[in-house]
C-alpha cells in the first residue's frame, strides 16, 4: 500500500509538471506570434517590456550553442528530481517540498521542450529598468523553486529531514 502511495504521488508530480509546463509552452507559442521579427511591446514604460528572444545559452547567453550539454544535464536533473519525489515521505511536513520540486521540474521541462525541439529556448520576458536578462515562465518556475529551497534549507529543514535521499545500502560485513 505504502508504494502505491509513492507511486500516485510520482503520477501527481508528473502531472503537475506536465499542466505547468503547458502553460509555459503557450506562452511562448503566444510570444513568439505576437513578437518575433516586431518591436517589443512596453507593458510598464522604461521598467518592463516584452521582448522576444532566441536563447541558445543560460542567462545572458551563457554557454551559447551548448544545446546537447544541456538537454543531457536537464535529463539527468529530472531524473534527480524524479528520485527525490518518489523517496520523499508522504508527510505534511514536506509539501512545500514537493512543490519546490513540481516547480524545477517544470522549469526544467519547459526549457528542454525548447532545447529539444527548437535548439533554442524562447524568452520574452524582460525588466529593462535593471537590464536584467530576457527570460520565461520555465524561468520564473526554477527561480521561485530555487528561493523556496533555500528558504526551506536555511529556516525550515533540517539536515535529518533530507535522510529519505540517501541509498538505503545495506553495510556488507566481512
Amino acid at each position: 500500500m505504502k508504494n502505491n502511495k509513492k507511486w500516485i504521488s510520482l503520477g501527481i508530480f508528473l502531472a503537475a509538471v506536465a499542466v505547468l509546463s503547458a502553460v509555459d509552452q503557450i506562452t511562448k507559442i503566444m510570444a513568439e506570434a505576437a513578437l518575433k521579427n516586431k518591436n517589443s511591446i512596453p507593458i510598464i514604460e522604461d521598467v518592463f517590456e516584452l521582448y522576444y528572444l532566441e536563447n541558445t545559452g543560460t542567462a545572458w547567453g551563457i554557454l551559447g550553442g551548448g544545446r546537447v550539454f544541456f538537454i543531457i544535464l536537464t535529463v539527468i536533473i529530472f531524473a534527480v528530481l524524479v528520485f527525490i519525489i518518489y523517496k520523499m515521505p508522504l508527510k505534511k511536513k514536506y509539501l512545500w517540498m514537493r512543490i519546490t520540486v513540481i516547480l524545477l521540474g517544470a522549469g526544467a521541462a519547459g526549457n528542454f521542450i525548447d532545447r529539444l525541439f527548437l535548439g533554442y529556448v524562447r524568452d520574452f520576458l524582460y525588466f529593462e529598468l535593471i537590464n536584467f536578462p530576457v527570460f520565461n515562465i520555465a524561468d520564473c518556475y526554477v527561480t521561485v523553486g530555487l528561493i523556496l529551497f533555500i528558504i526551506m534549507i536555511l529556516f525550515i529543514y533540517k539536515e535529518s529531514d533530507f535522510d529519505f535521499i540517501k541509498l538505503n545500502r545495506k553495510a556488507k560485513n566481512g
